[in-house]
């Protein structure tokens, strides 16, 4: 699988983006799909995660309530829609393909996109 992140930006603070990644090959619904972000100087950090059949999502405490995660498995695509960004949601964005449901360790990923760079100014 093949990972492709885009949507990323400059907002100010109290804004909204909606990342996208879209995935190639055929086997898009046999993955469960994760956000993670990386901010400069601190480790990979869980976003939030959805289910193959998008029906169930887990979140952190960090984003909870402000980001949703969705996908459409016709499209090969997954979003992460973030609404009422503040300064410190400022990172990078990686999108992540796991075979076990609902994980939030990077490890649990087995394959990545390149990353879409989110910068939230004050």
């Amino acid at each position: 699988v093949q990972l492709q992140a885009y949507g990323g930006g400059l907002v100010q603070a109290g804004g909204y983006l909606r990342l996208s990644c879209a995935a190639s090959g055929r086997t898009f619904s046999s993955y469960a799909m994760g956000w993670f972000r990386q901010a400069p100087g601190k480790e990979r950090e869980f976003v939030g995660t959805i289910s193959r059949g998008g029906s169930s999502t887990v979140y952190a405490d960090s984003v909870k309530g402000r980001f949703t995660i969705s996908r459409d498995n016709a499209k090969n695509t997954v979003y992460l829609q973030m609404n009422s960004l503040k300064t410190e949601d400022t990172a990078v964005y990686y999108c992540a393909a796991s075979r076990k449901v609902l994980a939030s360790k990077p490890e649990q990923y087995d394959y990545w996109g390149q990353g879409t760079l989110v910068t939230v100014s004050s």
